[in-house]
């Protein structure tokens, strides 16, 4: 494990969530069909796909440049809040990125900071409303402060993953206030919710892709 994530490794990350999507997107579909259209696993396969792409584009690019794209690209996804407000993740990471060719452990958790600010900023769901929040919340502060502990890189990555399977898989007893599961009401209690489910993936992703050993 390196002690530093430059652009190497941040594509590393990026493509490590990426297969864990596409590897379980059936499941999200899934997910979402209970509530919702069942669409969300296809928005996700787009949506990793616009990353995928903003990847192989900013090869040799700088740090910032590479979320910044990654994030413009995402954005532009249709299909609900998924694009916009991941993309906003990537965004906000972007500008944590400001001047710097490499995170440690304290900025990378610093711009998973900046990212979920971006994200909240763009919407009015709170940790219990059964979101992407739900799951992005608990991840984004368990990368806290395993950096502010002194932990190293793997310990943030790793933390952040476990943080954020716990907070998708808690959603499943929870009653969804947004989007349109919100209208079953008490009938989507007992299902995760499938953008907390998302977000988990793309943190055991980030993990599982600069760590063989995850």
């Amino acid at each position: 494990m390196t002690d530093l994530i430059g652009c190497t490794e941040m594509t590393a990350m990026l493509r490590g969530a990426a297969v864990q999507i596409r590897e379980n997107h059936e499941l999200l579909g899934k997910l979402d069909s209970v509530g919702g259209d069942g669409d969300h696993g296809t928005t996700m396969l787009r949506a990793m796909a616009h990353l995928e792409k903003a990847v192989d584009a900013a090869a040799g690019r700088d740090l910032k440049t590479l979320l910044y794209d990654v994030g413009w690209g995402i954005l532009g996804v249709d299909g609900g809040a998924t694009g916009p407000l991941l993309g906003m993740f990537f965004m906000g990471m972007s500008d944590a990125a400001e001047g710097k060719e490499a995170f440690d452990a304290a900025a990378l958790a610093a711009a998973f900071e900046a990212g979920v600010a971006g994200v909240r900023a763009q919407t009015k769901a709170q940790p219990g409303d059964k979101t992407m929040v739900d799951a992005l919340v608990p991840a984004v502060m368990a990368a806290g402060c395993a950096a502010e502990s002194g932990g190293d890189l793997l310990s943030v990555l790793r933390d952040a993953a476990t943080a954020a399977a716990a907070g998708a898989a808690a959603t499943k007893d929870m009653q969804a206030r947004f989007g349109r599961a919100r209208n079953i009401k008490e009938l989507s209690i007992g299902t995760p919710d499938a953008g907390a489910t998302s977000v988990s993936l793309i943190f055991a992703g980030f993990l599982k892709g600069v760590d063989t050993n995850a």
